[in-house]
Formats: C-alpha cells, structure tokens, sequence
C-alpha cells in the first residue's frame, strides 16, 4: 500500500458529528500534504475533530495547547543539563516532525510570536524544520501534517496571524452544529434521553441569540454536554445548566439572572 493509503486505525475512532464536508477535505489536505488552519468558537469540536481524523487516517497525534509563554523552543527542542552531560531534546513539533505524526497546535495565536515564524518552513512547499541548535534540518515525511486552530472572537491586533502564516495554509472554518447535529452530539456523549437532549440544544439556542449580553463567549456544545452529563449522573437538568453553563458563561449577577431566566423558561426551575 502507498504511504498516504488510508490505514485502519487500532482502536475506535472518536466520537465525531459531521457538519459537512470536512472530513473530506481533512483527508485531501493530509494526502496533498497541506497544512491546515481551523478556525472557530470555543467548544465547537475542533480539537475532538483532529482526534477523530488522526484515528480515522491512521496516525499518531501530537497535541500542543498554546499559550502565553509557549516558546519556539518548547515547540522545536532545547540542550538539558544532566549528569554532567549536555543532550539534545526535542520538543513535540520535531517530534512530531520525526515520527510522521498530526502535530496540532491548539489556539496557536495564544503563542509568542517567535513560534509562528518557527511554522513557515514546515507549512509551505520545503516541509523542513530547522533546528539552528543543533545545525540539523528536519525533512517532514509524507505523512506528518501540521494543524493549527485559532478563535476568531478572541482576534485582535496584538493576537492573530499575519498574512504571511495564514496563506500559507489550507483554512476549515468550523460552527456550533445545526439542532440536529448538536442533539446526536449531546446524546452520544452523555448517554441522556432525547428530550433531554433536545431541550439543551433549544436553551443554547435561545442563549446564542441573546445580544443585549456583554458575553465574551456563548453556549457552546461542550458546555451542553458537561450539563447532560452531571443530569445523566443524577443531578437536576436545570440545576445542571445552572452550574456548568450559566456559571460558565458570566460572573456578573444582572447577566446571570437574566440568563437564568432564560434557564427556567426553557428547562424550569433548579432546586435551592
């Protein structure tokens, strides 16, 4: 079989509800090995989607959650002492690099700007890395593939992509689910009956719509199903929305009332 053939992968793939074609378009971009930039809201399944294609094209995941203070060298790999020896080791992007793996840098730009620069090599036609320690230049195998995901909210003049690194990679947008999407969502992933399901998905819906709300983020489906699922362990629906999304979404007490409100209209009242 030809390297970029499809594999079957060792173990179940994870749970993942389309919303169109992307997983098409995940597997033509991994197979013309092209990178991809996957742009959406918080808890929309980005991440969960990546799980699910690594398993799905039968390679090793390297998973990055960018931040702050996430260096080039923490991507690329860094001299330790230890000993009385100096050694080289890599970090996860030279070792993803190295063993042919999906390496996915999760809200990449969280990231100091060094990194980015670090990604142009690999993401464009030379798919190299260059390693300046050691002198070393990493030649990306066919199969290895470079993800990036970022939140269009979150965007700002002092955290986003410069022209430069976006063009340089094939770009997925992603949303929350369509009502029907969303409910197989929340009953696969929390095992809750279907009227349960379907009466999150109408909360979320009525809260995505409020605008009067200074919130920085909205329902999202990960949020829909930590609340399925602490009802499914036993906990009150309502008092189940209170904690794991109303008390996710605000700290202040006039947006959280309000939302509230919304709460006891759609699902009732939650228990004192």
């Amino acid at each position: 079989m030809s390297v970029l053939e499809l594999r079957k992968p060792q173990t179940e793939l994870p749970y993942y509800a389309a919303q169109g074609r992307e997983c098409a378009l995940f597997e033509h971009a991994w197979r013309c090995q092209l990178p991809m930039l996957i742009k959406g809201p918080t808890g929309c399944g980005k991440t969960r989607f990546v799980e699910h294609m690594a398993a799905r094209l039968g390679r090793p995941l390297v998973t990055v959650s960018c931040h702050d203070d996430l260096s080039a060298a923490d991507l690329v790999g860094r001299f330790l002492i230890g000993q009385g020896n100096t050694v080289w080791s890599d970090g996860p992007l030279a070792r993803a690099v190295r063993s042919g793996a999906i390496c996915y840098l999760d809200e990449v730009v969280e990231a100091r700007k060094d990194t980015t620069v670090v990604l142009h090599p690999l993401a464009d036609d030379r798919r190299m890395l260059p390693i300046e320690r050691t002198g070393e230049q990493l030649v990306a195998p066919a199969e290895f593939m470079l993800v990036i995901s970022y939140n269009p909210g979150y965007q700002n003049l002092l955290k986003g992509l410069k022209p430069s690194t976006r063009q340089r990679f094939v770009s997925l947008s992603l949303g929350y689910p369509s009502p029907e999407v969303e409910r197989a969502i929340v009953q696969a992933e929390a095992a809750v009956s279907a009227e349960v399901a379907t009466q999150l998905v109408q909360l979320a819906q009525g809260l995505r719509c409020l605008t009067e709300h200074d919130l920085e983020e909205t329902a999202s489906t990960r949020l829909l199903v930590a609340a399925a699922r602490l009802n499914a362990s036993g906990l009150p629906l309502a008092l189940a929305c209170r904690v794991a999304i109303v008390d996710a979404l605000t700290d202040d007490p006039g947006t959280a009332d309000a939302l509230h409100e919304l709460v006891r209209a759609v699902i009732g009242d939650a228990p004192h």
